[in-house]
């Protein structure tokens, strides 16, 4: 492993300043009787720290965790979606907001956005940390985005490649040298 470096793409500062913006953004949207789902693993980290600032901008969203795949342990996605692990909470009449790490084929984030409005959601926002475009296999924009990202196998924040580099506290690519 010493010759692997991972090079910074959005540093953790860059990352925290984005959250506040991306809080305020969804605060505008006037979400009501908010229900927060994050889409695990990888967007636990960014999801804990945007949770965090929208109460910081006044919102009191219930949260929820999902988990999906289409990548299991590889860096390409099946095109195929799983679901781990499923929501609780009552969907009906409720806003939702769905968070992702990355926004690339849409494949996971169109299942869950359609799955969450067949429950009977009032309306379903997206929100990803990460979006590359050009790589979509679906008709999807997410509502809200962190970043545009170039199509690079990124990690960090959450993000993994073989479960590794989740606990990085900034989005990077590994290098090898």
């Amino acid at each position: 492993m010493s010759d692997i470096t991972i090079r910074v793409l959005f540093d953790a500062a860059t990352i925290a300043q984005r959250n506040q913006a991306l809080a305020a953004e969804i605060k505008g949207a006037a979400p009501e009787r908010l229900l927060v789902v994050a889409v695990l693993k990888g967007s636990f980290i960014f999801a804990a720290d945007l949770i965090r600032a929208l109460h910081g901008a006044g919102l009191a969203p219930e949260v929820e965790f999902v988990s999906l795949s289409s990548y299991r342990e590889g860096t390409v996605s099946t095109g195929t979606v799983t679901v781990l692990h499923d929501v609780e909470s009552e969907m009906r009449g409720r806003d939702v907001l769905l968070i992702d790490d990355i926004l690339e084929s849409g494949r996971t984030l169109a299942y869950a956005k359609d799955l969450f409005a067949a429950r009977g959601a009032k309306r379903v926002l997206t929100c990803v940390l990460l979006e590359k475009p050009g790589k979509r296999a679906v008709e999807l924009d997410a509502d809200f985005v962190g970043f545009h990202c170039p199509d690079l196998f990124v990690v960090g924040y959450g993000m993994d490649v073989a479960h590794a580099y989740r606990q990085l506290p900034f989005v990077g690519v590994i290098e090898r040298s």
